[in-house]
């Protein structure tokens, strides 16, 4: 239900589909008594989907019984049990999608010739993904790893295993040529096979990555060549078969001094900005610079949600229901500036508190 969201996904799910492609989007809760409605407001959606099909005169009963079966089997696939803050389901004729997310999402059902991505996108640069490689002689595993959690991943034929007995090492041990396990040149081999194999996943799906085992495990891994310069090694040996809580365990205390590190930096950037007159603070201003493409590092608090009226050149606050109030708008202005290169960096709530909880560097 939650795969990764990889550049060349994002894309796919972006292309215009087959009428009608239906986005419905909900917020779930973690935890009791509020998600005990989850599961009738998630019935209620797609009764409402199926009677906006029913009533559009544009989809003939093929596409619609098509497209109620893809909702059903989403529906299926769905786990409130486990729900994060937000639920996220695509279905069009021949296909379904279902994302749980780390980021609440506005109660909507949208018809259309494509999926509504936005909230998807912003909720996937919130969680701020990160890919862990635990190695071993014998087993290579990869980790998707998110805010809160990890699971293993089976990308490019992860994880990688290999048995360590060899076929004449009597006759080795009795001439004394048993080479230790990382200077054998099968160990060499099987962990360049695993360097390749993440080298392809990085570069359909870059990410900070760490590397997890023992020191000559890295090492030998590190001789095969470098696989980017967001990589951190990890020494921790044993966990190439994990458990994923000991995995996430691992990594964490590097995580949270990495955040540390990355808000300074934004800050700062953020103050220079001031400087040079490359700055906007604030959702209107970041809102038309986004718009224009002139975004280039695009910081927003992890927790700011706002609503807001769309009066064409300006935005004006609203209230939750007020007639052509606009929810997700700051959702809406993430994916716009991914759209067009920029840099997104959610920070700590109250980072922004003096510019408005959203801000921008400029290129221009």
């Amino acid at each position: 239900m939650h795969p990764a969201l990889s550049t060349e996904l994002l894309a796919k799910l972006r292309q215009p589909r087959p009428y009608p492609a239906v986005s419905l989007l909900m917020p779930t809760h973690r935890r009791e008594p509020d998600n005990a409605q989850d599961p009738v407001r998630l019935r209620n959606l797609v009764a409402e989907a199926g009677q906006a099909l029913e009533n559009d005169p544009a989809v003939t009963r093929e596409r619609r019984l098509d497209v109620l079966s893809q909702l059903e089997q989403a529906l299926a696939e769905v786990d409130l049990v486990h729900a994060e803050d937000g639920l996220v389901i695509y279905a069009a004729p021949g296909e379904h999608h279902v994302w749980s997310v780390a980021r609440t999402v506005p109660e909507r059902v949208v018809i259309a010739d494509t999926f509504l991505t936005r909230n998807l996108v912003a909720a996937q640069a919130a969680e701020q993904p990160f890919w862990a490689l635990a190695v071993a002689a014998d087993r290579v595993s990869l980790w998707d790893g998110e805010s809160e959690r990890v699971t293993e991943s089976t990308e490019q034929g992860f994880p990688l295993t290999r048995s360590l007995e060899k076929p004449d090492v009597e006759r080795e041990e009795r001439v004394g040529e048993v080479p230790s396990t990382f200077q054998d040149e099968d160990t060499r081999h099987f962990l360049r096979d695993a360097h390749e194999a993440m080298r392809i996943v990085l570069s359909s799906s870059p990410r900070p990555l760490y590397l997890i085992g023992d020191a000559p495990a890295l090492s030998l891994l590190a001789d095969q060549g470098a696989l980017g310069k967001d990589v951190t090694n990890v020494t921790s040996g044993g966990l190439a078969d994990g458990p994923a809580a000991e995995v996430w365990r691992t990594v964490q205390p590097l995580r949270t001094a990495r955040t540390a590190a990355d808000t300074a930096t934004v800050s700062a950037e953020l103050d220079a900005a001031q400087g040079r007159r490359e700055f906007a603070g604030g959702l209107d201003e970041v809102w038309v610079a986004a718009k224009e493409g002139r975004v280039r590092l695009l910081a927003v608090e992890e927790n700011y949600q706002t609503v807001v009226r769309d009066y064409g050149d300006h935005l004006e606050p609203a209230e939750p229901g007020d007639l052509d109030a606009r929810d997700d708008i700051v959702d809406e202005v993430v994916e716009q500036a991914l759209g067009t290169g920029a840099d997104v960096r959610f920070v700590p709530d109250d980072t922004l508190a003096g510019t408005g909880r959203i801000s921008a560097v400029l290129r221009y």
